[in-house]
């Protein structure tokens, strides 16, 4: 077992799921020795999104020197690591395949131990990352929010693997970092639209337009958030694009008000209904700084603690998948040459996609 080793144990994460190419080493307190990302943002800007055959070559491009900084970074050898972990699932195909190919390569040429790890579990696990001293950790249980450009899902999470993880309402529709990055394009904000919504929304007023949020009752955990999305379309059709910035300003407010509410109010009304004290954010739109504001300030007033991880293990990175690996070798978990690449998580969904009564 490695945890029986009398020194730290050291992981190789490497992450490639969509459009960044990102290798860490983290140890077995967590503590991240290095976080090297690799952004293809300025890539795929000019599409309005991401192209997967050039993700995939500019991750071919990218994936060895990007472990080398990594292992240069941490001040340590390939011969050194202890395992190498690898998102194996969900995302691009074959963007998912460069990463696990060659941690493939690197697992059998050193004889080190090969992990596998679902991107939505490393998500979920940010939040045990220590990059500053001050880094504090959720308990088990606690209840989180996934939210990021292709899933947004509440989880209850009774320990580190798959198995412990369980959905207690997802998006019926789009993603909540979907809806940012469509409106950011409605209004002529460019790729990716989720952070330039939230710089413009801190200008703005969050009253200025009364947006309808769908499935807004906490009584299901469930969301919906192409309404909202169609409510701006048509905004912008009626009226055109917004032709001040103040106007623009106010647009943004008033959406990013209305989709952070929703997701705060059902994250801290599923901890209330299964009676945990720690509420934890995941995923890229967790870096959104009113979304993790409305989720202290609430989590506050029910007495509960809020782990609100630091922005760098929010967005797709390869610290938090070598942790999300690293419990799993420590628990002696282990796979072999046969691990394949996938679209699809290993968590059970219990959301129903689309309209109508459940």
């Amino acid at each position: 077992m490695l945890n029986s080793l009398n020194k730290p144990v050291h992981i190789l994460g490497i992450e490639s799921s969509c459009d960044e190419t990102g290798a860490a080493i983290v140890d077995d307190s967590g503590r991240v020795l290095a976080d090297v990302v690799q952004s293809q943002v300025k890539l795929h800007a000019p599409y309005g999104g991401v192209i997967p055959e050039l993700a995939s070559r500019d991750h071919l491009r990218n994936a060895l020197p990007v472990v080398r900084e990594a292992l240069a970074r941490a001040a340590i050898t390939l011969a050194e690591v202890d395992g190498i972990a690898v998102t194996h699932r969900p995302g691009l195909v074959g963007a998912l395949l460069v990463g696990v190919q060659l941690a493939k390569g690197l697992a059998w040429s050193l004889g080190k131990p090969l992990v596998g790890v679902d991107h939505l579990v490393g998500h979920l696990l940010a939040g045990f990352l220590r990059r500053t001293a001050s880094s504090k950790a959720p308990e088990f249980p606690f209840v989180a929010l996934l939210a990021s450009g292709g899933h947004t899902a509440i989880y209850r999470v009774d320990g580190p693997h798959a198995r412990q993880m369980r959905e207690l309402g997802a998006t019926r529709d789009d993603a909540a970092g979907e809806a940012f990055d469509k409106v950011g394009k409605l209004l002529g904000l460019g790729y990716p639209g989720g952070p330039l919504i939230d710089m413009l929304a801190q200008k703005g007023n969050p009253h200025a337009v009364p947006f309808t949020v769908p499935m807004a009752s906490t009584r299901s955990f469930e969301f919906s958030f192409s309404g909202i999305k169609t409510q701006i379309s048509q905004l912008v059709h009626d009226h055109g694009a917004p032709k001040t910035e103040e106007s623009l300003a106010d647009i943004c407010a008033s959406f990013q008000a209305a989709v952070t509410s929703v997701l705060a109010k059902k994250l801290v009304a599923a901890a209330m209904r299964e009676g945990v004290t720690h509420v934890v954010l995941g995923g890229g739109v967790a870096a959104n700084r009113e979304l993790r504001a409305r989720t202290y300030e609430l989590a506050s007033k029910h007495g509960m603690i809020a782990v609100l991880p630091e922005l760098a293990s929010c967005t797709d990175n390869a610290a938090m998948i070598a942790y999300a690996g690293l419990m799993r070798l420590v628990s002696g978990e282990r796979d072999g040459w046969d691990l394949i690449a996938t679209s699809t998580t290993s968590l059970p969904r219990m959301t129903r996609k689309g309209r109508g009564p459940r």
